[in-house]
């Protein structure tokens, strides 16, 4: 049996993706230990994971990217975001790390200092992005702002371009801050990197929550980013006992657990699907329901419930485009309209439009008029949405996560025992 240590950056949509690889770890034998948000602590423990909280002062720097005027400083404010967590979660996870003594590391990609500790320990370690991670790859087009693919030269010279004007350009401002962050957190051990791409590539393994064909073809990738499909957990609760009173088809609408000011997609899901043959079920785990408006007959307003339930009975569902509520719908073969406000969603919401499993609505032309035209639309993509679905069982899910992290081990005790020789 080894123990494994865990960590995660204080954000809801960051831990749950997390959970069914770690319960498939504890179903295998191994000790899991987990860091993470104070709130889900004693839920993880009933998991029978030994749970224990983050630095609270992580919680305290909150996101203010959706303060942003545009794609290239909404990215810088989310690496200042994530450098200013760092000082905190480096020598958190360090402490952890002492007082475990873990055979394997198990990091959330966001949370950097913490990575760097993982990296400078000598220990076999490996990160999980539950969005997706903005490494470089032939035919992609570069992380931001959303853009569709484009073949031959002129996507060539576009993408060139977008790289120079928006990656260049944060990767100028976030890598002396990065490098900072590492030469400070590892000791003077670990080496300056000159690009983003070569910090989110670090880990030995990164696992990625998606699969083909929501994600793009990534064939110069390599062996150590590997795809695994969704992993669309969530608490078990009671299940609402007026979702059995539904008598039409649902319609979710979600917004970020972490606060972005989405609060204008309830608002108008709630006017543009009043007269519509559906229910709308909306959520808004980060702000509750202020300012949104009255709520009509055919609609509930909740803080937060399960997706899950709700998703079996959706037609559609309407997201702001996170990757976990968007995936969780896809998982199911519930098409999707995105409405992206922000971070990664405008890459999520381009892929949702590759894979044919939805439609993109931009937030400047977000009204209760497109928005019901959107859900209409959508409703036509469900061979796409279930396409998405099984794309992410073919890739493996959990289990398939867990293969590639217990492959980690036997290099590093092979390592060991020569090192002892």
């Amino acid at each position: 049996m080894s123990t494994v240590l865990a960590y995660t950056s204080p954000a809801i949509g960051h831990l749950f993706p997390l959970v069914p690889l770690l319960l498939e770890l504890k179903a295998r034998g191994h000790d899991v230990h987990l860091r993470t948000l104070p709130s889900q602590v004693a839920a993880m423990r009933t998991l029978g994971f030994h749970a224990a909280p983050v630095d609270q002062r992580l919680l305290d720097l909150e996101h203010r990217d959706y303060l942003a005027t545009s794609v290239k400083s909404a990215l810088a404010s989310s690496v200042d975001t994530f450098t200013s967590r760092a000082r905190f979660d480096a020598p958190d996870f360090k402490a952890a790390l002492d007082d475990v003594g873990p055979d394997l590391l198990l990091l959330d990609i966001n949370a950097w200092g913490a990575g760097t500790v993982a990296e400078s320990s000598g220990l076999p370690w490996a990160t999980v992005s539950p969005f997706i991670p903005p490494l470089e790859s032939k035919g992609t087009p570069p992380f931001g702002p959303g853009l569709a693919p484009m073949s031959g030269p002129l996507g060539r010279a576009r993408d060139a371009v977008v790289r120079r004007l928006v990656i260049a350009a944060v990767e100028k401002v976030m890598m002396p801050g990065i490098n900072s962050m590492r030469a400070d957190a590892s000791g003077g051990r670990l080496p300056p990197l000159r690009t983003a791409d070569a910090f989110f590539r670090r880990a030995p393994l990164m696992l990625l929550t998606t699969a083909e064909p929501f994600e793009y073809a990534h064939t110069d990738w390599g062996p150590e980013v590997r795809m695994i499909g969704a992993l669309p957990w969530e608490p078990a609760e009671e299940r609402p006992a007026w979702l059995d009173e539904i008598d039409k088809p649902a319609v979710l609408v979600t917004t970020s657990s972490e606060y972005q000011a989405d609060e204008k997609l309830v608002r108008t899901a709630l006017q543009g699907l009043a007269e519509e043959p559906f229910t709308v079920v909306a959520t808004l785990p980060a702000s509750g329901s202020e300012g949104i408006g009255s709520v009509p007959a055919n609609a509930r307003v909740e803080r937060f419930i399960p997706h899950g339930p709700v998703l079996e009975r959706a037609a559609v569902a309407v997201t702001h485009g996170g990757m976990g509520a968007t995936q969780k719908a896809l998982a199911k073969g519930v098409p999707v309209v995105v409405v992206p406000f922000g971070r990664d969603q405008n890459e999520v919401a381009a892929r949702v439009v590759a894979a044919d499993a939805g439609v993109r609505l931009r937030p400047a032309k977000l009204t209760p008029e497109s928005l019901r035209a959107a859900v209409r639309e959508a409703i036509g993509k469900a061979d796409g949405a279930r396409r998405v679905a099984a794309g992410y069982v073919a890739a493996g899910g959990a289990a398939a996560g867990v293969d590639a992290l217990e492959g980690l081990l036997p290099a590093w005790h092979k390592g060991q025992a020569g090192a002892a020789q």
